[in-house]
């Protein structure tokens, strides 16, 4: 009887993968802030999104919080790499708290944006998706100008007050693909829409979108590791299926694998979220070498250099401690 040849086994490995710019200095600004000023530092929200992280900071003695008015009085609190509304910073101030701001720069843009274009009195049509943090942030920037736009089958419902006064902005982590898709919709129904100055969707999102379109026309499957309420991970598997992946996944770590995916399967196509530490990453590349993928090619797509300074707050008050040897100096409130 014929045996069915076993498929030479190896691993596609995309780069650049995982963390991104704006992650790191967030998860740097809570281990700096514990080492700084001591534990426990309240995070409202999770300060990214991946469990493991999330759990790790915990341990460090990180307090995340669903409300500001869940933080005691006079604590510290940091808002999370997504962004607030201007009222969380006002409900902060009321209850005395002293504040670090890790919003990702790449987001504050877009809420500056936001700002400018409510000022001189456009409708903003801001492509994301409802409830998401990020979204519920800059919406709450002008919130009598925002209208979210979840995707193209949105345009037809849409009315604005002047069709010549119209313009989009964007979640940082949507599909690219989708994102013009959408904007293309809004354009056939007002065709005088503006874009905006800069593309919205942050570098490492479309760089970690266009690796997984690479792997996915070279594997027969696609693993993303990030978790489930990760929009940009939840995002690549899409894209990777899009872009003819026969079969593409999403798992927090190496125990998401299912066996029963590698059956059959020569290549895997492996790359992360943008907020996934490569901890993660190195614990799947060990499980898949146990079912024999032992073979690891790298498919680079794009250089990164990229860097974000710390939140200014911490900037200040180790420059302070610094020059007066005081330890243990708070942000203001």
């Amino acid at each position: 009887m014929n045996q069915r040849p076993v498929p030479a086994r190896r691993v596609l490995l995309a780069a650049p993968r995982g963390f991104c710019a704006g992650v790191d200095r967030a998860v740097t600004a809570v281990e700096t802030a514990l080492e700084q000023y001591g534990a426990p530092i309240y995070v409202r929200h999770e300060i990214v999104h991946n469990k493991y992280v999330v759990r790790s900071l915990e341990n460090k003695g990180a307090v995340f919080v669903g409300t500001t008015a869940e933080v005691p009085e006079g604590s510290i609190v940091m808002f999370s790499a997504h962004g607030v509304a201007p009222r969380v910073h006002a409900e902060a101030a009321e209850r005395g708290l002293a504040t670090i701001d890790a919003t990702c720069p790449l987001v504050t843009k877009v809420h500056k944006e936001a700002v400018r274009y409510a000022r001189q009195e456009y409708d903003i049509l801001l492509i994301g998706h409802e409830g998401h943090e990020e979204v519920i942030g800059t919406s709450g920037e002008a919130p009598d100008h925002i209208t979210v736009v979840a995707g193209p089958e949105d345009a037809a419902h849409i009315t604005v007050r002047d069709e010549s006064k119209v313009v989009w902005l964007s979640q940082t982590t949507l599909s690219v693909d989708e994102t013009m898709e959408t904007v293309d919709a809004l354009k056939t129904k007002f065709p005088l829409l503006l874009s905006p100055p800069g593309d919205d969707i942050c570098y490492a999102t479309q760089n970690r979108q266009s690796g997984v379109k690479q792997l996915a026309a070279q594997s027969e499957l696609v693993l993303v590791v990030g978790s489930a309420n990760s929009s940009n991970s939840v995002r690549m598997v899409e894209v990777a299926l899009l872009a003819g992946a026969p079969a593409a996944h999403l798992v927090d770590n190496a125990d998401g694998i299912d066996p029963a995916w590698l059956r059959d399967v020569g290549t895997v196509g492996l790359t992360s979220g943008a907020s996934v530490p490569e901890s993660m990453v190195d614990g799947v590349l060990e499980r898949l070498a146990e079912h024999g993928y032992t073979d690891v090619g790298t498919v680079r797509t794009a250089e990164e250099s990229i860097t974000f300074s710390l939140p200014h707050e911490l900037r200040r008050d180790l420059r302070a401690e610094a020059s007066e040897q005081n330890p243990g100096t708070r942000p203001t409130a």
